[in-house]
């Protein structure tokens, strides 16, 4: 079963607003950045030991197609500006078009995934028409989405993802598989996640540049609300 990964991407400028009340805007962006890199790095590597047929990034960004292809990702370029759910569906879609048989969509900021994670979502996966998903560590939103094939199923991202699409899975026969995993399934939205991320993760790229913040990072501030549970960088 050759199953291809996709990492949707908005810009990088605006990236991670729910953290706007904490992080400067260059410190955001520099954030994401760097969660995106550590997210593609593992990625690769799991490609490299043949567990992935390939890794595709959807965005309009130039800079984030840029960072894609230094880490030997293929950049599918995003028609419009419609949001996660419509990224991701065009990327099933060309994925079908294209043979895969599966397709695993990570977000790019759940910079702690491992590889060890990622081989066992694959091995979990069941054969045939089928569906897996690693829920956030708050059990809200969906940190990991892989169908078999790709368009098995209509992306329902945003708050509460994780409860749409095991519902959905449910209604196609499906039958969802739920894993959940430490690194993957804490994403960077909060002030507490930053936190949690480096007290856990500090040799990653983005534990790195969260260390350099030190005591410049607080560990309370406003934060806000985005429309979906991802913001995608």
């Amino acid at each position: 079963m050759t199953v291809h990964a996709l990492v949707p991407v908005k810009s990088l400028a605006q990236a991670k607003q729910r953290l706007r009340g904490c992080l400067t805007p260059a410190q955001r962006h520099a954030l994401a950045a760097h969660m995106l890199l550590d997210v593609l790095q593992v990625l690769a590597q799991v490609r490299g030991l043949g567990r992935l047929g390939g890794v595709w990034v959807v965005t309009a960004d130039a800079e984030v197609a840029t960072l894609a292809g230094r880490c030997g990702a293929t950049v599918l370029a995003e028609r419009g500006a419609d949001g996660l759910n419509a990224a991701v569906g065009q990327g099933a879609r060309w994925l079908q078009a294209q043979g895969a048989a599966g397709m695993l969509v990570l977000p790019s900021d759940v910079p702690g995934v491992t590889a060890g994670e990622l081989d066992a979502v694959l091995r979990m996966h069941r054969c045939g028409r089928a569906m897996t998903l690693v829920p956030s560590r708050d059990g809200d939103g969906t940190n990991a989405l892989l169908l078999t094939p790709a368009t098995a199923l209509r992306p329902a991202y945003g708050p509460g993802s994780c409860a749409r699409h095991r519902l959905a899975g449910h209604a196609v026969g499906l039958a969802p598989r739920v894993v959940e995993l430490p690194g993957l399934g804490l994403d960077l939205d909060h002030p507490h996640d930053l936190h949690a991320f480096v007290a856990r993760y500090p040799t990653t790229r983005t534990g790195r540049i969260l260390g350099a913040l030190g005591a410049h990072l607080p560990p309370r501030c406003v934060t806000s609300k985005g429309t979906e549970h991802h913001d995608v960088p």
